[in-house]
């Protein structure tokens, strides 16, 4: 009897796995597939929010990577992952200030309909990704991290959006510049959860090698 309960839950872990898998793969491409045409988009209309977010979609798409790699893998491996998507957000969020700080000592003006068009569908794109991960939230930090990273990909987004209004009604480059540095922000605040959590959990799973 014990035995075949332990093969009932090693069934339904690799199902879950497998499911987990299934849409991380999903979520991958659709990330890469935004990161280019934001990352061009946001060069060629000069908007730095544009820039922030397609590296976000960049971020996360590494993200991702990590995640499918250590899908498999221990406990231990997994929150080691989850602690490296911490650093990966950090690392983006002083690109992002500085990209910020670059534009705001630059003459110019970001094309506010090319900003606001991309928003949209980058925004569509990452509902689609955040529906999907929604049900995997709680599986594990490996999960939860991916999760949180695509609820930034919204807000994030949303912000685009609203410098996207603001530059064309004030005709000035400054809205572009500020969301830029909020999307930092909420780099840096969602990267500390993320972070601490995972040190937890690596310093847990150390404790039990020991022992």
């Amino acid at each position: 009897m014990r035995k075949d309960c332990c093969n009932a839950k090693e069934s339904d872990l690799s199902a879950l796995r497998l499911r987990q898998g299934y849409i991380l793969k999903w979520v991958l491409v659709i990330n890469a597939t935004m990161f280019i045409a934001e990352f061009s988009s946001g060069y060629f209309s000069g908007s730095t929010a544009l820039m922030a977010d397609s590296l976000d979609m960049l971020g996360d798409a590494i993200v991702y990577g990590f995640s499918l790699y250590v899908l498999h893998k221990s406990e231990g491996l997994r929150a080691t992952a989850a602690f490296l998507k911490g650093l990966i957000i950090v690392a983006f969020a002083l690109g992002v200030l500085a990209q910020a700080t670059y534009k705001a000592f630059m003459p110019g003006l970001p094309i506010a309909e090319t900003m606001g068009l991309v928003g949209i569908f980058a925004m569509m794109a990452n509902g689609i990704c955040l529906f999907l991960l929604t049900r995997h939230k709680d599986d594990d930090i490996n999960m939860r991290s991916t999760y949180i990273c695509s609820r930034n990909d919204i807000i994030s987004n949303a912000g685009v959006l609203m410098a996207a209004v603001a530059v064309y009604l004030s005709q000035s480059k400054w809205p572009d510049v500020l969301i830029g540095y909020a999307i930092a922000i909420l780099f840096f605040r969602s990267a500390w959860p993320i972070l601490s959590e995972a040190l937890a959990q690596i310093r847990a799973q150390n404790k039990k090698e020991i022992f």
